[in-house]
Order: structure tokens, then sequence, then C-alpha cells
């Protein structure tokens, strides 16, 4: 028995050495690169011969094909609901709605620099076009017709509707248009997480997910109430 607890408290040993190796990537926020391997000695089991095995995280996985798809298309569908969020402060008539372009304005800028971030690190283009505030016209527009395939982009022709509506007519057509978006936009989401493996890929998928699910429900409440 005195063996026994010497051969699991040698293990949890060696487990707590791989965990130690995992944290020491140094400075390195990219997230790519492995830490450090490192041969250790595994005791036996009583009556076996110790053994030798390598700890320490493996290479990442190059990402998928449909992963590098995904960040591509999100680009631009970000883009074009950044786009009818900096509509809104002129033309809203509630405030509510203001608040919610504020937020996806936000929200996902941030998450197109980080998408552009990975791209770069991966090396693909990043797409360096961008609507941002205030964007007006149909040259604003993020390419809408060579993305029309993409679920949830509103027509060029809806597009044009959202910028000549005001009052309470922008705000029922930003809802509908924005809610098609977001719907959209998790259609995309679901297509990744069951084909995918690259963390941070997997991570911004399932924070897209969340957040938009939660403006939906927000939106159609606006809607409705």
């Amino acid at each position: 028995m005195r063996n026994w607890t010497r051969y699991r408290i040698a293990v949890l040993a060696v487990a707590a050495a791989a965990a130690a190796l995992g944290g020491c990537s140094g400075g390195d926020d990219s997230g790519d690169r492995a830490a450090p391997k490192a041969t250790v000695l595994m005791p036996g089991r009583p009556g076996e011969d110790n053994k030798t095995a390598v700890v320490g995280p493996s290479t990442p996985s190059p990402p998928t094909a449909a992963e590098i798809r995904f960040v591509e298309m999100m680009i631009p569908h970000h883009r074009q609901a950044i786009e009818m969020a900096a509509l809104a402060p002129e033309r809203a008539s509630d405030r509510q709605i203001k608040a919610m372009a504020e937020r996806i304005d936000a929200a996902q800028n941030a998450e197109i620099s980080a998408m552009q971030s990975w791209l770069k690190r991966h090396g693909r283009g990043t797409g360096t076009g961008h609507a941002g505030h205030g964007a007006h016209g149909a040259a604003a527009s993020p390419s809408a017709s060579a993305h029309a395939g993409m679920p949830g982009m509103a027509t060029p022709q809806q597009m044009e509707q959202l910028r000549q509506a005001r009052g309470k007519d922008f705000d029922r057509l930003f809802v509908d248009l924005m809610v098609a978006h977001h719907q959209g936009a998790l259609t995309m989401v679901q297509d990744v997480l069951d084909r995918g493996t690259d963390v941070t890929v997997q991570q911004l998928a399932r924070d897209i997910q969340s957040t938009q699910q939660a403006e939906i429900n927000r939106l159609r409440a606006l809607r409705d109430g």
C-alpha cells in the first residue's frame, strides 16, 4: 500500500510539472507557440519498471478551412452591422435603439480588430476596408453585392431604405434588419462550431453566439414592447 501511495504522489507531481510547463510560454500572447516540453521519470506501478514520458503541450493544430472562411466572411458581415448602427444617432427616435446601436458598434469593431489580428498571424489578408462611424451612402457599404450570399446580409435596396427612414419608421426597419442580420451570424457561428478546432476562433464564435442572441432578444422586446 505504501508503494502505491508513493506512486500516486509521483504521478500527481508529474501532472503538476506538466501544468507548470503549460504556463511558461513567456510574454508571447499569440496563443500559437507551444511551451517547452520536458522528459520526466514516471514511476512504475508496484513491481513494474520506471518509465520516461514527455510532458508539455503539443503543437497547436492549424486552423481548419472552415475557420479561415468564417473569419474572412465575418469581418464584412460585422461591417454591415456597424454601417447600420452608424445611422441610428441621427435617424432613430427611440433612445434604447440608439443605445443598442452604440453597443453593437463598439462590440463589433473590437471583434473585427481581433479577427484581423488572427488573420495576419496566420498569413491571410485582413480586409482593411472599414465602414466605421458615420458611414454614408452606397459607397460606404461593405461590398454588399459581393457578400450577398452570406446569411442575414441586408440587400443594397434594404440599406438604402434604412438610410432614407426617420423616426419610428427607422426604428422598426432597424430592428427587423438587425435581427435578421444577427440570425445570419448565428448560422455562420454554428457552422464553424461544428467544424473547427482553433481555440481563438472557437472562443470568438461562442462570444458572438452569446452576445448576438442576447441582442436579438432585446431587439425583439423593443419591437414588441
